[in-house]
């Protein structure tokens, strides 16, 4: 990657447009950025990395930090455009960070989005565009450079402090560099991923042990009392499996002979039940036929006294179906008669409207008198068309009237209307402008308020984090505490038992045998046991003890380093910062603002936010206003001009019809005479006709009722002669309703239904047979039942009680049998995975160095970084120095990340954190370009054409320096070219290509010297 022109606008401390030729000062292979401090030499970096990423180092990104100049006009844009070459092909980046830009309209600004765009050079076409999308430019650099920006700052950069640090940090702080930038989070994965598969296993193992002994459990209470003794192992000892298997069988076995018992129990139950139930029924059946036969005898006797009424309701209503056959011809006369009298009344009704001299006219006369009106009726069509018109043209004149007054309102609101037209249309246009820049100041919001979200996220999280990190401090204190006095007791038993080894050995001898130690047969004084001895047994359960303690001390060493870890991250990310920068704890450092701020600042920006929200949500309905507004105005100013033509056209239509109306009128008063209206005169015509049809009507209605009703009293006279009643009037007064003869019917039907049950129930012969015996006694043979009935309820019980104990038992031996099969290769599955994961984790016993898997790729890079710069640490201090790895744990949780430096002239080896000032940059220095080339190597082999160095040269002596800048000289090797960014007054004479940094009121701005 080679660098060739760069340009910043209103950046940092550059007010206007700066421009650096990076062509003209690579021609010279090293070149000096110089500059008093505060002018801006670091900016010059940072706007290389702000265009290349995004965003400038992690050390100088603080929160809340503005990329724009305090110096520069308030309509000029911060902007950084760089052209380099990369991959084989010459780009151009520009890109503008958010920022505030005057409004077009009225006073104050708004927030502008950040943009980009990346354009490439074909010697062709020229400068062609690729993408303006942030998120595609970014990937597209990111795949071409080959590194992260992390990496990015670390290799071109060279920041020298950061070096030193590194020299003098712990293996922890080297472990966290190192993992940024060749990205071991894969390894530390494959650890996390073996412990947690370990921790799956031992609970997948200890949940099978548990599940046996529920079982077991589960067995003694199905076992019940009587049982045998139940198995009281705990999980994890050995034979626990083979226990639960034999207790069970012998549960089992137990429960069956209490089955057979049961058993027998029930069947001798069963039979005295059987007889008890014969006995009962045999006494129910007797008490039933006696009590039926004393029942038929006295419904024998009511059937007697009820004979005389039965014979009553039978002979009337023979009477009354008799008469029925009469009722056909009553109703005929009835209705006769009504209708007759209807008709008489309807006459009389129709003569009382008729002249006098047609009170008494015949059917006849009053038809044609009815003629006579009808005809001349009919003469009166054309006089009701002319009245119509008329009425027509009366009505057309009132709405020519109404649409003229209305046409005049149309015309007077569309004119005030149309006056207040100009200020509704910019009052439009301006909400339509307030709801854009909300919009803009949404957009802005939510790009804060997702970060400060995080941030209060993660502050809650390391709340509660520090109540669990000292929570695991004092676990960890107790666990050692436990740890030191388990040791303690056990090295004082062995100490003891040691003592009284000679004791324990003569205790073992035998007279005439010879002894273990010496050989001799004579034992004369052997030695004795004095007070408080201590045997193998004891020391091996001390030792034991210890060892236990150990592991629990280990434990929780582990967990409060993983606390730790946890609320360092999430202290960092509430702080808003790298949480691989911090040291391994931070309990003594600022922990950031807290959850009440954070969450003060959330809930402002959420409520300007939804504000602003608010107000861009209008952005769409201002839009559809104005529309509707423009609208309504053309609608308007047609409706004016509508209204103005159709007035015009009324005036010689109310001429026409004021002309036409006169010829009526003369028409119509010759034919309506002294009537008010043609319309009057034919109701009256009308009126005459209709009352002489009714009366004509009315009489020939009232003389067929009379024939209708002569009609019917001889049919009537007929039809009781018939039925065998003397008068009409004699078959009329035995009639008798459907419901009364319904119920006598039913008297009759059940007094004859009750004879006939009667006499069945006398032929009974097993009755009257039984009434003849002694009384029956129901009672005592229930008693006698019943009794029996408990006896084998509680049999059956006790049956199924050992039936379902037998079930159980051998439900709950299959379950463990299949348990204890599955759980052998659950404990073969936990053994591999642990032996795996403490090998990765640095516990196990095979791991002879205790070291982590990331840590053992870790230690490989770093040793390999350690061989590429002592290449040139070697030239840098005359052949003294040279870097060397060590793998050697210092006491801290990592092993394999040592750094020392071997001096030529003492021979011995040393740490790098004992080095001088001057020696400890050079050797950062050689450890920064030896940890170039590495990861140049790891991200690919992508060639690095342009280098920077950043501050740290003054610390040198003249000849140091000397061989210091041969060696960076030494870089322009294959047209590479190195920038070093320094204040020492020195470098300006021995570097003569130079690009000097000025600062002034005005901003800064640089200058080339070449």
């Amino acid at each position: 990657m080679r660098l060739h022109r760069l340009s910043v606008t209103a950046f940092g401390p550059f007010a206007a447009t700066q421009e650096v030729d990076f062509d003209a000062l690579s021609s010279a292979g090293l070149f000096l950025l110089h500059g008093p401090t505060g002018a801006g030499k670091t900016s010059v970096l940072d706007a290389v990395c702000f265009a290349l990423y995004g965003a400038v180092p992690g050390a100088r990104q603080s929160p809340g930090a503005s990329l724009r100049s305090d110096h520069a006009p308030v309509d000029l844009p911060t902007e950084v455009q760089l052209e380099l070459t990369v991959g084989g092909r010459r780009l151009e980046v520009t890109r503008r960070p958010s920022q505030p830009r005057p409004k077009k309209r009225g006073e104050g600004f708004t927030m502008e989005k950040a943009q980009s765009r990346l354009r490439a050079y074909d010697p062709e076409r020229g400068w062609q565009s690729l993408s303006r999308s942030h998120q595609e430019i970014g990937e597209e650099l990111t795949q071409l450079i080959g590194m992260s920006r992390d990496q990015f700052c670390q290799v071109v950069l060279l920041p020298q402090g950061d070096f030193a640090r590194f020299l003098r940090s712990d293996a922890e702080a080297r472990g966290k560099l190192l993992g940024r930038l060749f990205d071991t989070r894969r390894f530390a994965a494959v650890e996390e991923r073996l412990a947690e598969l370990r921790r799956g296993a031992e609970a997948k193992v200890t949940a099978a042990d548990e599940r046996i002994l529920a079982l077991a459990q589960r067995t003694a209470q199905a076992a019940g009392p009587a049982g045998a003794a139940p198995v009281t192992a705990r999980p994890g000892e050995p034979g626990l499996a083979e226990a639960v298997l034999e207790w069970a069988a012998i549960a089992r076995s137990t429960a069956r002979e209490r089955l057979d018992i049961a058993r027998s129990a029930v069947a001798a139950a069963e039979d005295r039940q059987r007889a008890a139930r014969q006995a009962l029924d045999a006494e129910r059946e007797l008490a039933r036929l006696q009590q039926r036969y004393e029942e038929t005898r006295r419904r024998s006797a009511a059937l007697e006294e009820g004979r005389p009424e039965h014979d009553r309701s039978r002979r009337r209503l023979e009477r009354a179906r008799k008469a029925d056959r009469v009722v056909p011809a009553l109703e005929l006369r009835d209705e006769a008669e009504g209708a007759h009298r209807r008709a008489a009344d309807a006459l009389d009704r129709a003569r009382a409207q008729l002249p006098p001299d047609l009170a008494d006219a015949g059917p006849d006369r009053l038809a044609e008198l009815e003629r006579r009106f009808r005809q001349e009726l009919g003469g009166l069509e054309a006089a009701r068309r002319a009245e119509a018109r008329s009425f027509a043209i009366d009505e057309e004149r009132e709405s020519l009237e109404r649409e003229s007054r209305a046409d005049e309102a149309t015309v007077r609101d569309a004119e005030a209307w149309l006056a207040g037209w100009d200020t509704v249309h910019a009052g439009l246009r301006e909400r339509i402008e307030t709801a854009q820049e909300a919009a803009t100041r949404a957009e802005q919001l939510a790009g804060l308020l997702a970060p400060a979200r995080r941030r209060l996220e993660a502050a809650r999280r390391r709340d509660a984090l520090a109540a669990e990190a000292g929570a695991a401090r004092q676990a960890f204190a107790e666990a050692r505490e436990r740890a030191l006095a388990a040791r303690e007791n056990w090295l004082g038993l062995r100490e003891r038992r040691l003592r009284d080894i000679a004791a324990e050995l003569a205790a073992g001898l035998v007279d005439g045998e010879p002894c273990t130690v010496c050989g001799s047969a004579d034992h004369p004084a052997p030695a004795t046991e004095g007070d408080g001895h201590v045997d193998r047994a004891t020391e091996e359960a001390a030792l034991a003890a210890h060892r236990n303690a150990e592991e629990g001390r280990a434990r929780a060493e582990q967990a409060l380093g993983l606390v730790r870890e946890r609320h360092a991250a999430a202290r960092a990310e509430a702080r808003d910062a790298d949480p691989d920068t911090g040291p391994e704890t931070g309990e003594d450092l600022d922990p950031g603002p807290s959850v009440d701020e954070l969450r003060s600042t959330v809930d402002r920006l959420s409520a300007e936010h939804a504000d602003a929200h608010r107000t861009a949500a209008g952005t769409h309905a201002a839009r559809e206003a104005l529309a509707t507004a423009e609208r309504e105005h053309g609608e308007r100013l047609g409706l004016r001009q509508e209204a103005e033509r159709r007035a015009a056209a009324r005036t010689s239509r109310r001429e026409a019809l004021d002309r036409e109306r006169t010829a009526l009128c003369a028409e119509l008063d010759a034919v309506r005479g002294d009537a008010e209206s043609v319309a009057a005169y034919a109701d009256r015509l009308t009126r005459r006709v209709a009352l002489l049809a009714e009366a004509a009507e009315a009489v020939r209605a009232e003389q067929d009722a009379a024939q209708r009703r002569k009609e019917a009293d001889d049919r009537l006279s007929d039809a009781a002669y018939r039925a065998g009643f003397d008068t009409p009037e004699a078959a009329a007064s035995t009639l008798l309703d459907a419901a009364v003869q319904r119920d006598l019917q039913h008297r009759v039907d059940a007094w004859q239904a009750e004879a006939a049950a009667v006499a069945d129930r006398r032929a009974e012969r097993d009755a009257r047979e039984a009434a003849e015996r002694a009384p029956a006694r129901p009672e005592a043979a229930r008693s006698v039942f019943e009794a029996a009935e408990r006896s084998l309820r509680e049999a059956s019980a006790s049956r199924s009680a050992a039936d379902d104990r037998c079930a159980e038992l051998t439900r709950l031996s299959r379950q463990a049998a299949a348990e204890v099969r599955g759980l052998g290769p659950v404990r073969q599955e936990y053994e591999r995975i642990a032996r795996l994961a403490g090998l990765a984790a640095g516990t196990s016993a095979d791991n002879e160095r205790k070291m982590r898997l990331e840590s053992y790729v870790l230690a490989a890079r770093l040793e390999q970084v350690a061989v590429a710069a002592t290449a040139r640490l070697r030239r840098m201090s005359s052949g003294r120095y040279t870097l060397v790895h060590s793998d050697a744990r210092t006491g801290g949780r990592r092993a394999g990340l040592g750094l020392h430096v071997v001096d030529a002239w003492t021979g011995g080896e040393r740490d790098t954190a004992t080095l001088s000032g001057g020696e400890t940059f050079f050797v950062s220095l050689a450890l920064a370009l030896g940890l170039a080339d590495v990861v140049t190597e790891e991200a690919g082999g992508v060639r690095l054409d342009t280098l920077f160095i950043d501050e740290g040269f003054g610390s040198l002596d003249d000849q140091t320096l000397d061989e210091v800048l041969d060696v960076l000289d030494s870089l322009r090797e294959r047209d590479r070219s190195v920038g070093i960014v320094s204040h020492v007054a020195d470098l300006r004479r021995r570097i003569p290509a130079r690009l000097e940094v000025v600062k002034g009121r005005q901003g800064s701005s640089v200058h080339h010297r070449l």
